[in-house]
């Protein structure tokens, strides 16, 4: 949700990456409709492992909770947003969840892109 928040508000002002220290086989379905609710079709999409060569290239890491499992570079910005794990939630907390999410995009572009968001 985070990567397809950020990409949609960021309108190509900010290459996102979007991987995950465990990723699932699939995209939660609670979650695609959620996005699907405010226009955004991450239904094609699938989740991605996170490897040390995406957070080397990052100037921003955003971490929701991954802890040791995610490889930490000296001179990167890391963020870890605490928020609920969507996983077996009924879309509604999803909602919930998203628009947390999207809270927290719109204050990091204001600070990534100031004027521009």
């Amino acid at each position: 949700m985070a990567a397809a928040l950020l990409d949609h508000h960021a309108g190509g002002g900010v290459t996102v990456r979007s991987a995950g220290s465990a990723p699932a086989d699939t995209v939660n379905p609670a979650v695609v409709a959620a996005m699907a609710e405010i226009g955004l079709d991450i239904s094609r999409e699938y989740p991605k492992p996170l490897t040390e060569d995406s957070v080397r290239s990052a100037d921003v890491v955003i971490t929701m909770g991954c802890g040791d499992a995610c490889p930490f570079y000296p001179g990167k910005r890391y963020l870890d947003w605490a928020l609920p794990d969507p996983a077996g939630r009924p879309v509604e907390e999803v909602r919930e969840i998203r628009d947390l999410i999207d809270d927290r995009v719109r204050r990091l572009l204001r600070e990534l892109l100031p004027g521009d968001a």
